[in-house]
């Protein structure tokens, strides 16, 4: 099982360049729910929905088609 720091270290790079063009110090606030395992090897898909600052997302396993990881929301500056 991949530990649940390296998905949020694919989410996170997903956020940074798709809401912040590389800009870590936009981050203002994140909450996030991790919902499933990962295994090593899977493909891990970020879907997001923008609204102004705020950013709603999840991820989601194409080999389990299963959420990973749920309730996703983003503050940016």
């Amino acid at each position: 099982i991949l530990h649940g720091l390296s998905t949020l270290g694919v989410m996170t790079h997903a956020l940074l360049r798709t809401c912040c063009d590389y800009e870590p110090d936009r981050f203002k606030q994140i909450r996030l729910r991790f919902s499933a395992p990962v295994l090593p090897g899977e493909t891990i898909r970020t879907e997001i929905w923008r609204n102004g600052n705020e950013i709603a997302f999840r991820c989601k396993s194409l080999e389990q088609n299963k959420i990973v990881i749920n309730n996703g929301w983003l503050l940016v500056g």
